[in-house]
């Protein structure tokens, strides 16, 4: 089916997040591989492979297959995810008022726009700082303060000149920009390799088993967990027909392969630099371990790397702040997201004396309600059988998802109580000395190796399960949704679309 003049690559998508009818729905699964590809690109994966060996002891064959099951296992969710994007034709948060009421919807959603909002902060500084590396190494320029603003307006303008023309265009430049940065990337990898300490790897002890359980699930949390949230928005102009399996395959290999080659690689390197896996500025880290004629190739495929990801979330953040109520165009919500952006990287370059630490520690204590949003969305698209676009867009009290007082509270007492929970296995610190908050259980064996995130997604998701049942509102919701199915002749989905 042809793309609509709302989704072609150069033009300005015009959409919101309005569902996409499927007049207008066309494209393949395999543009989630580009998408996923495109996003995990960055050699910064290589301190994820380093903390495999330097804090969790393990060799590099029992990091290889920690990353194979983090990586492709956590963006097998992401894809399992993102088939509601395919079956509902709206972002990830907007078909999320389904399943925590129009209102309800709100906690989540604000959550989500601020965690995005951070993580873009921390890919505009990161990327600045590579920049300002790039022209001291090619042309000896020393970083000052006005360079240092240019640096941080280049990369916010290429990201906004990306994420401002919308769907199409990131699609079509996930593709070819993965070929040039991933082939940049393999150049500095190629030398990398060369730098290994080999006898060091060869002769490496085995860590323990709960030390490859407790890796898969850093590997994850560090991965395709904090896309999780994300996967609907790409695949929402995908025609319904396309089996969900094959969205769940793309995912998977798209983050994959890129993933498990930098994470692999991240385990060989730390035999010789252990510092690599606790270094606050993973560029730098890495750069000095290259000569200066490879720095240049280097920083070049970091800062596309984070380009990349960068325009991603950028966009997806845009379609959170229009589900927030803030009534703007696409574009413009864009703009205002970049606009946070910029000012946050003035004052962490520019201001702050400690940057990665404490902003970190704070999306750190964010990741939590995200996980337990996750649990319970993920049990809602298992039973759902269908979005109604129009209900989606009505935020008032004639809403078919306004269940009571604009809240489904099913899910909301589900969220909330993983959200308690998970808290009391998490610690949030910069240092061992500046603890921001500690739960009673953050130094038991779940808590100190960091599977939190594994107790706040499990109990959402039983939760929801257990609550839906009880909750007069939810079951009129779905009953109703089942006739009108039977009566516009809606089917249900297959096994192939849901698995």
């Amino acid at each position: 089916m042809a793309a609509s003049d709302n989704d072609r690559v150069g033009s300005v998508e015009t959409r919101g997040i309005e569902p996409v009818p499927d007049a207008e729905r066309h494209g393949h699964a395999a543009q989630m591989f580009w998408t996923w590809f495109a996003a995990n690109i960055s050699i910064l994966g290589l301190p994820l492979g380093a903390a495999l060996v330097s804090f969790r002891g393990l060799n590099i064959w029992q990091a290889a297959v920690v990353a194979v099951l983090g990586s492709f296992g956590s963006f097998a969710l992401v894809g399992g995810l993102s088939i509601a994007g395919k079956r509902g034709g709206a972002p990830a948060l907007t078909l999320s008022r389904a399943v925590f009421g129009v209102r309800g919807n709100a906690g989540p959603t604000l959550v989500t726009w601020m965690s995005r909002l951070g993580w873009e902060t921390i890919n505009t500084t990161t990327a600045a700082f590579a920049l300002l590396a790039l022209l001291d190494a090619a042309f000896g320029i020393r970083r000052n303060t006005v360079l240092t603003v240019v640096c941080l307006l280049v990369f916010i303008g290429c990201t906004l000149l990306i994420s401002g023309l919308g769907h199409a265009t990131i699609m079509w430049i996930n593709k070819w920009a993965s070929y040039l940065f991933g082939l940049l990337n393999l150049v500095v990898i190629a030398f990398l390799v060369t730098t290994v300490d080999w006898a060091r790897v060869f002769h490496a002890q085995a860590g323990p088993v709960s030390s490859m359980v407790v890796g898969v699930g850093m590997i994850a949390a560090g991965t395709g967990i904090g896309w999780a949230n994300t996967g609907a928005d790409y695949a929402r102009y995908l025609p319904r027909r396309i089996p969900g399996g094959r969205l769940v395959a793309a995912s998977a290999f798209g983050a994959g392969i890129p993933l498990v080659v930098l994470i692999s690689l991240g385990s060989l390197l730390a035999a010789g630099e252990p510092d690599l896996a606790s270094a606050s500025d993973p560029v730098s880290a890495i750069d000095t371990m290259l000569p200066s004629w490879m720095s240049i190739p280097y920083l070049i495929a970091a800062f596309g790397g984070l380009l990349l990801s960068n325009h991603l979330s950028v966009y997806s953040a845009g379609l959170t702040m229009i589900t927030l109520g803030i009534r703007v165009r696409r574009t413009l919500a864009v703009g205002l997201d970049v606009v946070v952006t910029f000012a946050g990287g003035i004052y962490f370059i520019l201001i702050a004396k400690d940057f990665y630490g404490p902003f970190i520690t704070f999306l750190t204590l964010l990741a939590v309600p995200i996980n337990a949003w996750v649990g319970v969305f993920a049990v809602d698209l298992v039973l759902r059988r269908s979005y109604d676009g129009a209900a989606l867009m009505n935020v008032g009290p004639s809403s078919r998802y306004w269940f009571r007082g604009g809240v489904a509270w099913a899910a909301m007492v589900a969220w909330a109580a993983a959200i308690v929970v998970g808290l009391l296995f998490t610690e949030a610190s910069t240092s061992a000395t500046d603890v921001w908050f500690s739960g009673p259980f953050a130094h038991s064996w779940i808590g100190s190796n960091g599977l939190g995130w594994v107790v706040t997604l499990a109990l959402a998701a039983a939760g929801y399960a257990l609550l839906r049942k009880l909750d007069g509102t939810v079951r009129a919701e779905a009953a109703g949704a089942e006739t009108q199915e039977q009566r516009q002749g809606t089917p249900a989905p297959t096994a192939r679309e849901t698995s």
